[in-house]
């Protein structure tokens, strides 16, 4: 038997297709009572309804000349201590987003959300307005929350490792496999004692995952001397110069560039005697090896990822939320030595420990 209609459901309730389609979309032009009804009766009937329909009738209405687009929309939480580099990170995601959007056959609208910005019970109000129902976070430095949205009326995704209130799916870079393929780079150039250094405050916020590889590598990768994580929540040039001097690494792996500096002041030749890799090419100048997180093709995955869930109609807070992660990018620069071809490939035990394939490597511009 076919399955139920509009027009079916319509028949059934005595009510017009029109009032059937707004009454399952939300729409306040129908009474409370009679929406009810209605959803009664599609649930009844096992009717799904597709979430693209009506905004797709209404494109049409308007204009039967153009091209159908969607519309997603891009949540960017405002924060008092919002940095240069979160929104040089933010940016690159939204650059991801829109160009993997328009392939897509949608345009992104970008909200900004917070005291400084739109608040959530304006912002609900907008987005059911405009038919909009996905929704593509960006980081925050702190957790967000935005469970006073109406998530029955959307599908999202937050481009960061996790968000609770609601829990929803995640994408972000995976940094610890991609620590885990840095450090075979490492071994494969020559570096035996390599160091690293943790602002506090930034490993707390990823969970360890930089320093948990790092130190497992350590314990378990033969022919690698162990030397101490520099924790600060305030690395300066004498902290850094006293565990450099003290600890001898010949490699130095941390977010700040001015470690550089305090390298060379210390007696260092990069990269004949030593190496310098920092763990975000967005903090750079290109100055050095560095990692690329790939917050752009983050941005891309989260804008697919939401795509597949208006299509399939899966609405609301997940019941099991998942997580997506890229590996970073190594980004050869003036600190690192180059590898020699006797040293092509990792050695076995990073293969072992990294499941993929490593990373491979190129020049930055």
């Amino acid at each position: 038997m076919a399955g139920p209609t509009l027009r079916t459901l319509a028949r059934q309730l005595g009510l017009s297709r029109t009032t059937i389609s707004e009454a399952l979309g939300g729409s306040p032009r129908v009474k409370a009572e009679t929406a009810a009804r209605v959803r009664a009766a599609a649930e009844a009937a096992g009717y799904i309804r597709n979430p693209l329909t009506g905004a797709v009738m209404s494109q049409l209405r308007r204009s039967r000349s153009q091209q159908f687009r969607g519309v997603l929309a891009a949540l960017e939480i405002v924060e008092e201590n919002h940095t240069v580099l979160a929104r040089r990170y933010s940016s690159a995601l939204m650059s991801g987003i829109s160009s993997r959007a328009e392939q897509m056959g949608f345009r992104v609208e970008r909200f900004a959300v917070g005291p400084q910005g739109v608040r959530l019970n304006r912002l609900d109000t907008i987005l059911h307005t405009r038919g909009i129902q996905g929704l593509i976070l960006l980081p925050a430095l702190e957790s967000p929350d935005l469970s006073t949205l109406s998530w029955d009326r959307y599908t999202a995704v937050y481009t960061d490792y996790f968000i609770e209130t609601p829990p929803l799916h995640c994408v972000c870079c995976d940094h610890y496999r991609s620590m885990v393929t840095l450090m075979g780079e490492l071994h494969a150039r020559g570096y035996r004692r390599p160091g690293l250094f943790m602002d506090t405050v930034l490993s707390e916020r990823l969970q360890f995952r930089w320093e948990g590889a790092f130190l497992a590598l350590q314990d378990h990768a033969p022919e690698t001397d162990a030397v101490p994580v520099l924790r600060s929540r305030s690395i300066g040039p004498k902290e850094f110069t006293a565990w450099f001097r003290k600890h001898r690494p010949d490699v130095v792996i941390g977010h700040f560039p001015e470690a550089i500096h305090w390298m060379q002041a210390a007696g260092a030749q990069l990269p004949d005697s030593h190496g310098f890799v920092c763990l975000n090419v967005l903090r750079t100048n290109h100055e050095c090896a560095s990692l690329d997180l790939q917050p752009a093709q983050i941005g891309a995955r989260a804008t697919e990822l939401v795509v597949g869930q208006l299509l399939h109609h899966e609405m609301g807070v997940p019941t099991k939320p998942s997580l997506t992660t890229l590996t970073a990018q190594l980004l050869e620069g003036p600190t690192l030595r180059p590898r020699t071809k006797e040293a092509a490939e990792p050695p076995s035990w990073i293969l072992r420990a990294n499941t993929g394939t490593v990373a491979s490597t190129q020049r930055a511009p």
